[in-house]
């Protein structure tokens, strides 16, 4: 690659992070949620992240940072590069699960860590917020539950946030691929 990969790890306070499901069963966080195992998962992925851009000659900053209790990577290039072509919303959530894979590998723990590429969370999450305001519109007008589409957990954390911040309540139903949101009428 022409440039160096420049990894900043930037530490946050994770005490206000939601509780994981383990954590809520035994009282105690389980030990992949502490900060020095999330910093960890941070930097197997950032070396995963860094060999594969370099596999395709892409040119890219790794910004490493801890978010509500999970690792968190961030891709970011100048314009004129072309990590664009890896910033489609579900490229970069195949290679989230194929970063969160490498970890797993390594570590040996399951990996919550969240990608993003060239700015396609923010995408992904603007798309998400319209189609959440526009159920939440709809369950106002029509007075009855509006179920959502499935989603992955950290789409439904999402959603359930934007419903609350609107004044309504939602829940969460089904199993597996089929988990949605309903949102409750008023």
């Amino acid at each position: 690659m022409s440039e160096e990969l420049e990894t900043t790890v930037v530490e946050q306070d994770i005490d206000s992070a939601e509780p994981d499901s383990a954590e809520l069963d035994s009282g105690e966080p389980e030990p992949s949620s502490s900060l020095k195992a999330l910093e960890e998962e941070g930097d197997i992925a950032a070396d995963y992240i860094e060999e594969l851009l370099d596999i395709f000659d892409l040119d890219g900053d790794i910004d490493i940072d801890v978010r509500q209790g999970r690792a968190y990577l961030a891709v970011t290039s100048d314009q004129s590069t072309n990590l664009r072509l890896l910033s489609n919303p579900d490229t970069v959530e195949a290679l989230q699960e194929l970063t969160r894979l490498a970890v797993q590998t390594k570590t040996g723990n399951y990996s919550r860590l969240i990608l993003d590429i060239g700015g396609s969370r923010d995408a992904k999450i603007d798309a998400l917020s319209k189609i959440v305001e526009r159920a939440i519109s709809k369950a106002q007008e029509s007075g009855k539950d509006v179920p959502l589409k499935p989603m992955s957990s950290y789409e439904r954390k999402l959603a359930h946030d934007i419903i609350a911040d609107a004044g309504l309540v939602s829940e969460s139903e089904g199993e597996g691929k089929d988990r949605h949101i309903v949102i409750k009428h008023s």
